[in-house]
């Protein structure tokens, strides 16, 4: 017959056991891994006969920026989904965008473009998501020629019409704080997502950074408004880890806070200047700021909710 002794030593030793098996188990497993949605690239591909370029406008590589192209360089970065913006020189088309989202759609997604100055595009705003692959729109005010249709009425048909469709909105209105603060201010259920904190490469140039992310930061008061972190090294004069901007970002983070910042590449605009995987580690290795929780949400979470992107 056993004694209780042993039986307690016996059971102790066994449970023991357990535990360090447990905990084994526990170490062998991998850390869930956190999912990364780039929330800006531009993909285009050669100009042909039926896919003409606008006259001046010059691309931002020599080479098209195709899907076959961006794909493994995903796949190398560990870039889960990309939000497709189409660029401007083929004009205000989407349909290379929305390719890619149809071709792989666990992977891509389009904001697209609209005509604003066409009267027919009123039309089209209602079935805008029949479209397979596309989220919402992305709208352009950073020329002489388009800041002006924030002021003056070409605009305003739009934002009701696509706050009464439910959709999402990403804009690039630089130094235009009060014109896109009254369009939040009057459409509250509207979702307005500022473009690469407000910057732009000539203004940074100019010195004006800091007015610039004033205007941005003017808007984080109204819960519909949310901003993209996006082409930083396009924004700064420093090499990796891009130490100059990372200034502008805490303030944009700070205020807006991790549940409407987005990270985004932007990758296009200064591609021989950072790998993919640096414009990630960037956010996730050299910002001391973000706690691993902020990271998931700036990484991908916030703008998936954002977008609605199930």
């Amino acid at each position: 017959m056993i004694s209780r002794r042993r039986f307690i030593g016996t059971a102790l030793g066994a449970g023991a056991g357990l535990v360090t098996q447990g905990c084994q188990q526990m170490a062998a497993q991998p850390a869930a891994k956190r999912m990364i949605v780039d929330s800006q690239v531009h993909l285009w591909k050669a100009e042909t006969p039926d896919w003409r370029w606008v006259r001046g406008v010059v691309p931002h590589l020599p080479e098209p920026f195709t899907i076959e192209k961006l794909l493994p360089m995903m796949d190398e970065a560990g870039v889960d989904r990309v939000v497709v913006v189409p660029p401007s020189w083929p004009g205000d088309r989407n349909d290379y965008g929305l390719e890619a989202a149809q071709r792989y759609p666990s992977r891509f997604a389009v904001m697209g473009r609209i005509t604003l100055r066409n009267p027919q595009s009123a039309a089209l705003v209602p079935k805008w998501k029949d479209q397979p692959g596309m989220l919402g729109f992305r709208l352009t005010f950073n020329t002489a020629a388009t800041a002006p249709m924030l002021s003056d009425g070409t605009a305003d048909w739009f934002w009701p019409a696509a706050e009464k469709a439910g959709l999402p909105i990403m804009f690039h209105a630089p130094e235009l704080g009060p014109q896109m603060a009254r369009i939040a201010e009057r459409h509250p259920r509207l979702t307005l997502i500022a473009d690469h904190m407000g910057m732009t490469l000539l203004s940074v140039k100019a010195g004006r950074s800091a007015n610039m992310i004033e205007h941005t930061l003017s808007l984080a008061k109204y819960p519909n408004v949310s901003v993209k972190l996006s082409a930083a090294p396009t924004h700064s004069f420093e090499d990796y880890p891009y130490r100059d901007i990372n200034v502008h970002i805490r303030r944009v983070f700070d205020a807006f806070g991790p549940r409407r910042c987005h990270w985004g590449s932007d990758m296009t605009r200064a591609l021989a200047k950072a790998t993919y995987r640096q414009r990630i580690t960037h956010f996730t290795e050299a910002l001391d700021f973000l706690s691993e929780e902020d990271k998931d949400w700036i990484m991908g979470r916030s703008i998936l909710t954002r977008l609605n992107w199930t």
